[in-house]
């Protein structure tokens, strides 16, 4: 699931992504300080969650070496939060014509590893982004599914998953109509429903997450 992009400078910005796909970008266009700071953002948000992972499946989700990982992870994205915010507030949403597939897609990554209250402040500029052709539609969907459950909604479009700790699987968070949710994806981008789910190891069955969505409302409207 990860994609592991190089990037070239040599009189224009050449990005090879890890599907083959190339990309050449005008350098008159390309902010290369921004750049620069944009892929560093990206290593630090990326690093230490690609060792959460193995650590997991090591010690246990609930585990101490997970849970000092963690706080690690937390403690980056405050400072990677406030370094973002400061290209926000100056330039607003930039697209990778400015800085690039990386920097267009930490911009995302910050604000969707942020709290609640700051997702909610940029999912206008996001949505607006979208619109203008600076951002893709996957991104707004995975931070719109990000913010509803977060605010005690379903999901729209299947993105979010969890941990069961018991069973030690992941599983799909609620999700409003389900039979719909690949019509809903492909609107925004994104594969398949059941394709996406592959990544995780977790089979797609409508009818059993519907009997469970049936189960989650029962629960919710007895409280």
């Amino acid at each position: 699931m990860n994609q592991r992009i190089v990037i070239t400078l040599l009189g224009i910005f050449v990005f090879k992504m890890a599907v083959g796909q190339t990309v050449t970008l005008p350098e008159s266009k390309i902010n290369k300080e921004l750049v620069a700071i944009l892929d560093t953002i990206h290593q630090e948000d990326q690093k230490y969650r690609e060792q959460s992972d193995p650590l997991e499946k090591k010690y246990g989700w609930d585990s101490k070496e997970v849970q000092d990982l963690w706080k690690i992870i937390n403690e980056r994205d405050s400072i990677n939060l406030i370094k973002v915010e400061k290209i926000l507030a100056e330039y607003g949403w930039l697209g990778s014509d400015i800085v690039g597939e990386v920097g267009n897609k930490t911009l995302f990554l910050v604000i969707q590893h942020a709290n609640l209250e700051t997702q909610v402040k940029y999912l206008p500029m996001i949505k607006e982004a979208v619109k203008n052709g600076k951002a893709k539609g996957s991104y707004l969907a995975s931070l719109e599914d990000r913010v509803l459950l977060r605010q005690g909604e379903k999901q729209i479009y299947g993105s979010q998953l969890e941990g069961d700790y018991k069973t030690k699987l992941w599983v799909l968070k609620p999700m409003i109509d389900p039979d719909h949710v690949d019509q809903r994806r492909a609107e925004v981008g994104l594969e398949p429903i059941a394709e996406y789910l592959k990544f995780f190891e977790v089979t797609w069955d409508v009818e059993q997450f519907k009997k469970r969505m049936e189960e989650y409302d029962a629960k919710k409207k007895s409280k």
